[in-house]
């Protein structure tokens, strides 16, 4: 048995009819940023993000502006993995402030508050990302960095579908080369294109109250070429559409199946396992070295992240027919409830 082709876009479409509900044009995927997430109305259920991910050679630097309808949520988080030295930072706005959401994939937005400036700007081909936080583990840190979107790279765009008033357009870009550095008090980490790549996770949709879901993702150069995953599982299922997708020097193998993920939720430290639910085409093994726990409860909104940094292994099989075999590959995994 096996899983339906999903339907390819391949002009630019909106996500939303003139009601505010989904689209049926835009149920599908695309290897450009083609959709324009229009969203309006659904008040209070509207769920939008920019998340940038960015792996260097010495740590993991993150941003994310959010906004969640009732507020406004952005946050800052670094690892250093040698030391697993960790510090997160999260601002809350309630209902959002000034704060506007682009509804193109590659579009600027920025968020100021005294106590953080995240500023993402798309000029040229190119995403500027720069951070200041006066006071991020009682450090000065300040992010300067410049993030290619090479033209010819292919990048997942997809529309999820639950029903007409409940749906999701997810772009994942990946093996962004991205060059600049961040500094946290007197230490200064280097990002070198050659080696440092960034992931944009792009999310606009209309959420049910409750939902769980799993992300896989990795983004290095793995013997000469550029290597992307991304593993999604839970959240997609039954759906028809997946966000699974492995990128090589640009070029992605959309992958049609459901993700089976497997692992131990009394102890998200062992090593998961996800694989492709009716053939082979994707098995591949995470090994965890540090947990991130992001945990917020409030009255409305509960939100849980579990998400792993580690390694890797396993095999992918391509569109040319290629076993692209992953070893040792530095990647994050993550299972996320939230009712929001």
């Amino acid at each position: 048995m096996k899983q339906h082709a999903e339907k390819e876009i391949l002009q630019p479409t909106l996500l939303c009819d003139k009601k505010g509900n989904l689209n049926p044009a835009s149920i599908g995927f695309a290897r450009k940023p083609l959709i324009n997430s229009n969203l309006s109305g659904h008040i209070m259920r509207k769920k939008k993000w920019n998340y940038w991910c960015v792996y260097g050679d010495e740590i993991l630097f993150s941003a994310t502006i959010s906004h969640l309808d009732y507020a406004a949520v952005c946050f800052v988080y670094f690892l250093e993995y040698e030391t697993q030295r960790y510090f997160e930072k999260t601002i809350t706005v309630p209902l959002g402030g000034k704060l506007k959401m682009p509804t193109q994939v590659l579009e600027s937005v920025s968020f100021s508050s005294s106590e953080m400036t995240i500023d993402m700007s798309y000029i040229h081909a190119e995403t500027h990302l720069s951070v200041s936080i006066p006071n991020f583990d009682g450090d000065v840190l300040r992010a300067n960095l410049i993030i290619q979107h090479p033209p010819a790279d292919e990048s997942l765009n997809v529309v999820i579908p639950w029903n007409r008033k409940t749906f999701q357009f997810t772009g994942k870009h990946h093996t962004l080369p991205t060059s600049g550095n961040v500094t946290i008090g007197n230490r200064q980490f280097i990002f070198t294109p050659e080696e440092s790549f960034a992931v944009l996770d792009y999310g606009r949709g209309v959420w049910p109250r409750e939902a769980t879901w799993n992300w896989g993702m990795a983004s290095q150069r793995v013997r000469g070429r550029r290597i992307g995953l991304n593993l999604g599982g839970k959240w997609t299922d039954g759906t028809g559409m997946t966000e699974n997708a492995v990128f090589v020097d640009g070029k992605m193998t959309k992958i049609h199946e459901d993700l089976l993920f497997d692992y131990d939720r009394e102890d998200f430290m062992q090593r998961w396992k996800v694989k492709t639910k009716f053939t082979n085409q994707v098995s591949l093994t995470f090994s965890p070295f540090f947990e991130r726990v992001a945990a917020t409860n409030a009255r409305l909104v509960k939100s849980e992240v579990h998400q792993m940094f580690g390694y890797y292994d396993g095999s992918v099989l391509l569109d040319n027919g290629e076993t692209l075999v992953i070893k040792q590959m530095l990647g994050c995994i993550e299972e996320h409830r939230a009712k929001w």
